[in-house]
């Protein structure tokens, strides 16, 4: 009997012994799977540097992680409060007003033409990282110096610190495109001599691209899935902020939610990178408007104070709410950039790519201002939210309309040419008219 208890005494302690290894090893290697994400984020940098230039990379981390991450994050709930509080005005005219400050954004194509055929001392992209930093900061000061200032001017600093991060972003871009296509390296002065020249060939191939039913219909789609989901974020926004009736978030509360949603973003582009990036265009937007329609619902739920029935508080709820919208509409958004980046014919992908981009946001100014039309029109304003839950529910059905404008966008997936063998074929010199005065150099000089 002793000799049993002995026995079932070891084995217990082995299976004790074996938990806690295993246990050991979980933790060990879930450490090393994070130190090895870092590490592999490192490496990416060092290689880039190495294989390109490490300004080059510096200017990708500039603009896309503090320009755009870090700034315009921090903006965002900033100019609200400022509009509204400082300003007083109505939801709708915030919504108008977002829209304006957005205007430099829709003319990208003009930014990314400029970058392409006007170089200044010789460059064609230095001097324009250099002026929309000097636009950006010098609008921005005088923006929160000058006190009492008229809406009018307010919105013209606005418009300039917004036209400082879209002339950077266009400028980023066109050195992305043109990496892209692992062109050599040429001499500033040859930019400056065949700028112009190559300047004439660059329009003729853009307007024979944009011809083409293969980029044509893509950019209807693109334009109006954006426009048709009317953006009402402005009367959410002064609902959950001063409504009697609503949450009452402070200020501190509206920043860690936007934060939550650029954690939502975050997950969104690892989602799409890991699982999602070889799915064909048609199949995955059809899957991410569908769960765009349903995540609308959830502001639904909050405005109609469902959540409370459901026993979940106000600010669990809309952390949710933020952190999975913005989850949607990062892969929403990733296959369309990825579609955008493969209508680019060779030699103008700089200014080809604004445009696209411009087509986007012209998409957002609609949508902002149709949201401003239907807030107005459903009497919504600062202290009346009463029609605010049909203002969404309206917006959530026209979020549906999207999927049935899917037959414009190509059944091809990511790793397929999108642009038909007659324009994305690389032309002679005579044909292109020195399209290789396109080549990309780094941001500085390496000697």
């Amino acid at each position: 009997m002793a000799e049993e208890e002995a026995v079932a005494e070891n084995l217990l302690h082995q299976d004790e012994e074996e938990e806690e290894s295993h246990k050991n090893s979980n933790y060990k290697s879930q450490k090393e799977g994070m130190l090895g994400i870092i590490k592999s984020g490192v490496n990416l940098i060092n290689m880039l540097s190495d294989e390109l230039h490490w300004s080059f990379v510096m200017g990708v981390i500039t603009v896309y992680g503090i320009s755009q991450g870090l700034s315009m994050g921090l903006s965002r709930a900033t100019i609200q409060y400022y509009l509204k509080d400082e300003h007083k005005i109505q939801p709708s005219q915030a919504q108008l007003f977002m829209g304006i400050v957005r205007l430099p954004w829709v003319v990208k194509p003009f930014w990314g033409l400029l970058t392409d055929v006007l170089p200044i001392f010789g460059f064609r992209r230095r001097p324009y990282f250099i002026f929309a930093g000097c636009l950006g900061v010098i609008s921005m000061l005088i923006l929160s110096i000058a006190s009492g200032l008229h809406v009018v001017p307010a919105m013209l600093f606005l418009m300039a610190g917004s036209a400082g991060v879209a002339i950077a972003d266009v400028t980023i871009d066109a050195c992305i495109a043109e990496n892209s296509c692992s062109h050599p390296s040429l001499a500033s002065d040859m930019q400056s001599l065949c700028g112009l020249s190559s300047s004439t060939g660059a329009l003729a191939a853009m307007w024979a691209t944009i011809k083409c039913r293969h980029v044509w219909r893509p950019c209807v789609y693109m334009y109006l899935s954006l426009a048709l989901g009317v953006n009402i974020h402005e009367g959410l926004f002064y609902w959950y902020t001063d409504a009697q009736g609503g949450p009452l978030f402070s200020k501190e509360a509206v920043g860690s939610i936007y934060a939550i949603g650029a954690l939502g973003s975050l997950f969104g582009v690892l989602l799409y990178q890991n699982t999602l990036k070889n799915h064909p265009f048609r199949d995955l937007l059809l899957c991410t408007q569908l769960l765009h329609v349903a995540s609308g619902m959830l502001d639904l739920i909050l405005v109609l104070r469902l959540n409370l029935v459901l026993f979940i508080p106000d600010y669990l709820f809309i952390v949710i709410d933020e952190g999975v919208s913005h989850m949607i509409g990062r892969v929403r958004w990733m296959p369309l950039l990825v579609l955008s980046s493969k209508l680019c014919p060779p030699g103008i992908e700089g200014t080809f790519f604004a445009l696209l981009m411009s087509i986007d946001q012209v998409g957002l100014l609609t949508s902002s201002w149709l949201g401003g039309i239907v807030l107005h029109t459903l009497h919504v304003t600062r202290t009346e939210f009463d029609n605010l839950w049909i203002a969404v529910l309206i917006r959530n059905i026209l979020r549906i309309t999207p999927i049935f404008l899917l037959f414009l966008v190509p059944r091809s997936d990511p790793n397929s040419p999108v642009l038909s063998l007659e324009i994305s074929k690389t032309k002679d010199d005579s044909e292109m008219l020195g399209s290789e005065n396109h080549e990309l150099f780094p941001l500085v000089d390496s000697s």
